[in-house]
Order: structure tokens, then sequence, then C-alpha cells
């Protein structure tokens, strides 16, 4: 979704797993929080655009509140709009099938069913600061480009 709104309305899309990936390429241990390393290398991305006056969509899962947090300082801090698009799936057996038939070019970087899990399990309600920022709720079950046609419209509002 994300770079599929990046062509279409030519903003850079800065994207948290490749950034992972290549921590973990590198060499650092998978028990390092190399999560937590690229979300800080994607945030620094992003500002570097974003001060270059690019407007940046950033893929990430933001789960958590504190990732969702570090984007809300981000655009506070350079006096940026913020919105939210957040994708679920609400077939899950759909969704099973989608993430063990996905060919992801990032090697180091294996999603699993069970990551996949794990990851809905520490999912966080939206608290905070961030859950003042606009966003919207949308479920990849429904086709890509109904998607692409409402989160063009919500960040067009």
């Amino acid at each position: 979704m994300g770079e599929v709104l990046g062509a279409r309305l030519g903003f850079t899309v800065v994207s948290v797993d490749p950034i992972e990936s290549a921590v973990l390429r590198a060499g650092i241990d998978a028990d390092q929080p190399t999560g937590l390393a690229a979300y800080l290398v994607a945030e620094m991305q992003a500002e570097g655009f974003l001060t270059a006056s690019r407007s940046v969509i950033v893929d990430a899962v933001n789960a958590v509140n504190p990732a969702r947090e570090q984007w809300v300082n981000l655009a506070a801090r350079l006096s940026e709009q913020l919105r939210f698009i957040e994708m679920v799936c609400s077939d899950p057996e759909l969704h099973r099938r989608r993430i063990e038939g996905i060919e992801r070019p990032l090697p180091f970087l294996d999603l699993t069913w069970n990551a996949v899990e794990q990851s809905l399990d520490e999912y966080a309600a939206w608290t905070g600061s961030s859950a003042a920022v606009a966003r919207i709720t949308l479920d990849s079950v429904d086709p890509l480009g109904v998607n692409v046609e409402r989160a063009l419209s919500f960040l067009s509002a």
C-alpha cells in the first residue's frame, strides 16, 4: 500500500522492514533490538526528506505506542502534518495464506505466520497523542484499488 500511494502521490517511501533486513545482514544478532534500530534509522531518513521539502510515507507496523509517538514527535518537531493509515486484515485465514505465500526480497528478515500472530498479540490500543492524530483503518480484505482510493480521499481531506 505504501509503495502504491507513494507512486501515485510522488511521495518518498521509507520502509522499516528493508532497513531491519540490512541491519541483520550487517551481522547484528537478531536478539538485539534490530527493530528499534530500524525505526530510528527510518526516522532519520524521514526527517532528512521532510527537511528537504519532500513528502514522506513511512511504511511501518507501528504496533506499539512508542513507535507511533516517534512519528508524532517528528511531525511536531518539523511542524509537519501527520496522518496514520492503519492496515488490518479481518480474515485470519486469508491473512495467513498471504503471509505464507509472500515472497519478499528481504532475505535476512523472515516473515512467518508465528511472527505475525505475536505482533497481533502485542498490538497496542491507540492512546496518548497518537490517538489524537487523524487515522483511517483499511481492511486488506477489500481490493487494493478500493483501499488506495479510500486512502487518497483520506489524505486529501
